[in-house]
């Protein structure tokens, strides 16, 4: 699964969505991103507080990863 995330609820609706084509319970994916089922509740629906640490354990154990690109230069890379 992929797309553009442009907001919060995206984002939650992508992880919500990958966790379902995975076969997870939110508990299951707390567990391995070792976060709290509480924050994984809040993020699938879209909450504007999470930490991105955690919001990045959350990708992982999900498999997947964050790419960022420039809305002007979809090339662009962050390290040079």
């Amino acid at each position: 699964m992929s797309g553009l995330v442009k907001d919060c609820d995206d984002l939650g609706y992508f992880v919500r969505m990958t966790r379902k084509d995975n076969g997870m319970t939110q508990t299951q994916l707390a567990d391995k991103a070792s976060v709290g089922l509480r924050f994984v509740s809040e993020m699938e629906r879209g909450k504007e507080t999470a930490q991105l640490a955690c919001v990045l354990r959350v990708l992982d154990a999900l498999g997947v990863q964050l790419q960022i690109t420039s809305k002007r230069h979809s090339s662009n890379n962050l390290r040079r």
